[in-house]
């Protein structure tokens, strides 16, 4: 079996390899911008093979797509406090720590930068706003199953998400808690839209 699309044992070779993959795409990321590396010297700083990369992730955007979507994954994880005013200050709070970081940054950049370069950075870019949207739908959900009245979760990203995003990616400095007291709250008085399509 290949190791493009099979599951391997948790901590095993593949997750040490794909670890140190991932890590030297942020790095590259960070240091020089999406479109100034090749496969190569991800290869290198990784210490792997070529071909191991290529055999696993085919591509350098299907790679970079694998990066972006398991930084989403594994940060600003959803909390379940039984309030969704309090579910949203603490996600945003995740996120703004998250996003502030050096990875956060690289993988925000790295997504504007794929969704600039064809056809498959647009799918990459659509998967990662799609993973986001449904981490923040099944917050939603699970509010209104208690009866709250959330908002839709295009509000959450216009109102919350895309201001510390901006913040992040024009180095407007860091995004305090009063800021996210205020974007919560301005999500919040918001009257519900109808459903998005």
């Amino acid at each position: 079996m290949t190791e493009q699309g099979t599951s391997s044992r948790p901590g095993g070779r593949s997750a040490r390899v794909r670890a140190s993959v991932h890590r030297a795409v942020t790095e590259l990321v960070a240091e020089t911008g999406y479109g100034n590396f090749t496969v190569g010297e991800v290869a290198t700083r990784a210490g792997v093979a070529d071909s191991s990369i290529y055999r696993r992730w085919g591509t350098l955007e299907a790679l970079t797509t694998d990066v972006a979507l398991t930084w989403l994954t594994t940060n600003s994880p959803i909390p379940d406090t039984g309030s969704l005013d309090t579910d949203l200050r603490a996600y945003a709070t995740g996120v703004a720590r998250d996003v502030s970081g050096p990875d956060g940054l690289a993988v925000l950049r790295l997504i504007i930068a794929l969704s600039q370069s064809g056809e498959a950075g647009a799918r990459a870019r659509d998967q990662f706003l799609t993973e986001r949207r449904s981490q923040l739908q099944h917050m939603l959900d699970r509010a209104n199953a208690r009866g709250e009245h959330p908002p839709q979760a295009l509000d959450v990203l216009d109102h919350i998400l895309a201001p510390i995003y901006l913040r992040t990616l024009f180095g407007m400095g860091t995004v305090s808690s009063s800021d996210i007291d205020a974007l919560v709250d301005r999500v919040l008085a918001t009257p519900p839209g109808p459903p998005a399509k």
